[in-house]
């Protein structure tokens, strides 16, 4: 969870603001510091204070990657259609030399 955490931190760039950024940091520090201490409940408390941390800078980095793909996909549209025009739909029946028999 820590290691995802500052890998979301890392990968978030124009993503996070200022305080999104700190409180990952913060929230990092005290679930290796609950981590270090064998406390059950202070790990999951730290645990759901990382999580909701970073869920507001993934979300936005998910979305901005939807978008990205959306943009991708309408640009790669009108080669599609010049690919379309070229297949064949069929149906075949195959045929073995077993069953000729």
């Amino acid at each position: 969870m820590i290691n995802a955490a500052k890998k979301t931190l890392e990968e978030a760039g124009e993503h996070a603001t200022d305080d999104e950024r700190s409180a990952i940091e913060s929230a990092i520090s005290e679930a290796e510091e609950a981590v270090k201490s064998d406390d059950k409940d202070a790990i999951e408390a730290a645990t759901t204070k990382l999580t909701e941390a970073t869920s507001g800078v993934a979300q936005k980095m998910y979305a901005a990657q939807a978008e990205a793909g959306e943009a991708a996909g309408e640009q790669a549209g009108p080669e599609d259609d010049a690919v379309d025009g070229d297949v064949v739909d069929a149906e075949f029946e195959e045929v073995r030399e077993d069953d000729k028999r």
